[in-house]
């Protein structure tokens, strides 16, 4: 039985997460179930903004202007979200992985949610009063958790070896943050 929309794609995600890689088989391949996974921006929103407010807060504060620096973080990410995307449908279709794309799509979209899940998650020791050095781990811990579900999540659906799964995953790293540095230097905050 396939399954679809929010809660499924979570469930799904969730699967990969801990390892089961049927949360894949769980999914429908088609191209209107991946155009409707990218629902998944707008569900992993508030763990962003969530995030972001809790590193403020344990930073210097929340900023004066805070809801326009906010939304200018979750337009970057979105449009660094949306261009990897297209970066990996031009080298799935290259490397002959074509038909299996939708399914990266729905897999990646609903996977993101959970690694912002991880991030916000590994904000807990901090706000519980832990040492600098546990929270730090957890850091580590949610982004390597983070990065290891991309590359299963790669290898599974397009069907890729270890080396190329790493190389996809540290592709969309590289896209992240050159959207991140561009959005920070050249757009107006």
């Amino acid at each position: 039985m396939s399954v679809t929309g929010v809660t499924g794609g979570l469930h799904a995600a969730f699967l990969l997460a801990r390892g089961r890689a049927d949360g894949v088989v769980a999914l429908r391949a088609e191209t209107a179930d991946a155009a409707r996974s990218f629902l998944a921006l707008a569900v992993a929103a508030p763990a962003l903004m969530a995030l972001r407010l809790l590193t403020w807060s344990a930073q210097s504060g929340i900023p004066a202007n805070a809801a326009r620096l906010l939304a200018h973080e979750l337009l970057v990410y979105a449009v660094s979200w949306l261009g990897f995307i297209v970066l990996s449908h031009r080298i799935a279709v290259r490397l002959g992985r074509g038909p299996h794309w939708p399914r990266f799509v729905l897999t990646y979209n609903w996977c993101n949610v959970v690694a912002a899940l991880m991030a916000l998650a590994a904000t807990v020791p901090a706000a519980l009063g832990a040492p600098r050095l546990v929270e730090q781990v957890a850091q580590v811990v949610a982004m390597g958790w983070a990065l290891w579900l991309g590359w299963v999540a790669v290898r599974l659906t397009l069907r890729t070896g270890p080396l190329l799964a790493l190389y996809l995953v540290m592709l969309d790293q590289l896209v992240g943050f050159s959207f991140m540095i561009a959005g920070s230097t050249f757009l107006p905050k």
